[in-house]
């Protein structure tokens, strides 16, 4: 079993302590830093934007996976990538031109990535899995953090690797919710690459051990 690429949300972290949130990261096993976009508008909560991202990448050690859950993505994608994002990822159901999407990503230098809600099937993704690095499965509904893992998602991740494998690609596949130590394995076995923890993590006793237990779960 290959040792899975771990992302941290930051959306579970200390706001208060940000910076020190990030050094821990930054000494961690943590392979990402994940960045929780949220408008409102695509769903029902806020989060943080641009400038939060720009002070957080001028003391992180890691790439920003940027995972943007907001409308008109196309906007906001340049002011992303200027503030260090290293991935951004766009919802699949908030962009009618996702190909062109992609795209603009990848003009920009980062990882091109598409987030599907658990409702949204991953076939939808078969004409333009040549373009995307990293497709990142909901297993929870987004917009809130310390969701229930949903079930689904186990065979979501079967289709999708089967899909990579017939199309012949290198993306990643992430998972994004209700993460834990105890689904972390299953998660993997089913073919996951990369796995998003944020109250698991942040909300632990020792977040650089969880993160480390995370990394090596057997």
């Amino acid at each position: 079993m290959n040792k899975p690429l771990i992302a941290p949300s930051l959306l579970a972290c200390d706001f208060s302590e940000i910076r020190q949130e990030v050094e821990m990261l930054n000494n961690s096993m943590a392979d990402y830093i994940h960045f929780d976009v949220m408008d409102g508008v695509f769903v029902p909560n806020i989060s943080f934007g641009i400038p939060v991202a720009k002070a957080v990448n001028q003391h992180a050690q890691k790439p920003l996976d940027v995972h943007l859950m907001i409308v008109e993505p196309e906007k906001y994608v340049e002011a992303f990538a200027e503030a260090g994002a290293g991935i951004i990822t766009v919802h699949y159901e908030a962009c009618p031109h996702l190909h062109r999407n992609l795209q603009q990503v990848k003009g920009l230098g980062a990882k091109a990535g598409v987030a599907l809600n658990p409702h949204t099937p991953v076939s939808l993704l078969e004409d333009v899995l040549e373009d995307i690095d990293l497709v990142l499965i909901m297993s929870v509904n987004p917009g809130f953090g310390g969701q229930q893992f949903i079930e689904g998602t186990y065979r979501k991740i079967n289709q999708l690797r089967e899909l990579i494998h017939k199309k012949g690609t290198d993306t990643l596949i992430e998972i994004d919710g209700g993460v834990t130590d105890q689904n972390a394995k299953k998660l993997i076995d089913a073919g996951a690459d990369v796995l998003v923890a944020g109250s698991f993590v942040f909300k632990s006793d020792n977040p650089a051990g969880t993160i480390s237990r995370l990394k090596n779960v057997k």
